[in-house]
């Protein structure tokens, strides 16, 4: 394995309440548990640690109780945090409402990740064979988005940046949304995100306009169809649906964030992109079956899932244009 993940975004602390249904308007419901974990940016870089992958943290942490429980997480899993906290906020947090058919809601309060500085920021060096990723939520801050858009510009040309616009696109002005797709090795989103990019369209279409119109740089676009699998598109061409796995999930929180970290572990043990997206499908569909944002599986167990579905990661097939 070479190279570091370095990921520059938000790890906050999720307040998750599991409920039957989301309460009408004016309603209350009682949660059937309640839990206070890591979250946000931590899901998707223990996806990336616990498939082999070194992982270190270049967002900011704050002071109190959501920093330390978040220091004690990162810990936990070998994550190393390159800035030092911040000394006036506590890091951020979010409420998670997890309903019974395993789908989401969520309200955030940003905290020390949404204010980055360039002194901030100093530490975290770049060092060959590095992957550098970052989310939309950090460019959604003002009090991040300018630093961290100027930092991602001053990358050195040959370290591959993996961008997640995330369903916070939206509040991200499209000038700085313009100037990290333009950086972008490879983009990674739902079908919402990539329309709100690119524009309408089937998958495919969307993603063949993604590289030729925002992401000059890129070497792919994935778009991310949940259960149905993604969609690989390549700047050289080619196009690939790699189907997803039938399970029973009980818990989708997380799950986009484990397939981009566990699709960047992939890529930098020198598997194909293709490879790398099933691989990635693998680990996503293994996480929605266990309760927690951060519920990745190690590589072991998605090789053993995969071998159990008779998709084993070295085989490569021939190209076909198709759309999930």
């Amino acid at each position: 394995m070479s190279g570091r993940l370095v990921h520059v975004g938000s790890a906050v602390v999720d307040y998750v309440y599991r409920i039957d249904a989301l309460p009408a308007p004016g309603a209350e419901r009682t949660a059937s548990s309640y839990a206070r974990v890591a979250g946000g940016g931590f899901n998707m870089m223990v996806a990336a640690s616990r498939t082999g992958m070194k992982v270190v943290f270049g967002g900011r942490l704050g002071t109190g109780p959501d920093g330390d429980l978040l220091r004690s997480a990162f810990a936990a899993e070998g994550i190393e945090t390159l800035t030092p906290p911040s000394p006036l906020m506590d890091s951020g947090n979010c409420v998670a409402m997890i309903s019974s058919d395993a789908e989401r809601t969520f309200v955030s309060w940003p905290g020390a990740e949404s204010v980055l500085t360039p002194d901030m920021m100093m530490p975290v060096q770049i060092i060959p064979g590095d992957w550098i990723f970052t989310s939309g939520y950090t460019l959604s801050y003002p009090g991040s988005r300018d630093a961290l858009a100027d930092w991602i510009e001053a990358l050195p040309a040959d370290s591959p940046l993996v961008f997640d616009p995330t369903p916070v696109i939206a509040e991200i002005p499209r000038p700085i949304l313009d100037r990290v797709l333009a950086c972008t090795t490879w983009l990674s989103c739902n079908a919402d995100e990539a329309a709100e990019i690119a524009g309408a369209g089937d998958a495919q279409t969307v993603a063949i306009r993604l590289l030729a119109q925002h992401c000059p740089k890129a070497q792919g676009v994935v778009i991310r169809a949940g259960a149905r699998g993604c969609l690989v598109r390549l700047a050289e061409g080619g196009t690939r649906a790699i189907p997803g796995f039938a399970v029973n999930a009980i818990d989708t929180n997380g799950a986009g964030d484990t397939h981009i970290g566990a699709f960047i572990s992939a890529l930098s043990r020198s598997l194909s992109a293709y490879e790398a997206a099933g691989y990635a499908n693998a680990a996503a569909a293994l996480s929605v079956t266990r309760h927690g944002g951060s519920s990745a599986p190690t590589d072991t167990q998605i090789r053993e899932f995969l071998a159990l579905h008779d998709r084993p990661v070295t085989v490569r097939g021939e190209e076909q244009e198709a759309t999930p």
